[in-house]
């Protein structure tokens, strides 16, 4: 995700959100982990993350805490809300859709 306007719109969104689902992190966190996940295929660079995780909280889908990292900084770590967990099951289902249909498209035999 090195390059964010080459997602669909909301595919961060849904991505962070699927990240807070499985733990609360911290920003840092949430990037490793997706890069670890995607062997290295979803890069999400801090400019992309945080405006999300801010816009994510403003909604009201995550909230965070100060605490202690795992090397002892103080970090911002998010978690997801009920009504993010409603959210999330809402654009997982939406993704679920466009993703099949996409693929539907793409697998088309060639005359």
């Amino acid at each position: 995700m090195s390059k964010p306007p080459d997602l669909v719109q909301g595919t961060l969104d849904l991505l962070i959100l699927k990240m807070l689902a499985l733990e609360p992190l911290h920003g840092w966190a949430i990037s490793q982990r997706l890069k670890t996940i995607s062997n290295d295929i979803l890069q999400v660079s801090d400019g992309s993350l945080y405006p999300a995780l801010h816009k994510l909280e403003q909604q009201g889908w995550i909230e965070a805490e100060w605490k202690p990292s795992e090397n002892n900084r103080r970090a911002k770590f998010y978690s997801l809300t009920r009504s993010g967990k409603r959210q999330l099951a809402k654009e997982t289902e939406s993704w679920s859709r466009l993703a099949g249909a996409i693929s539907m498209v793409v697998t088309l035999p060639e005359v």
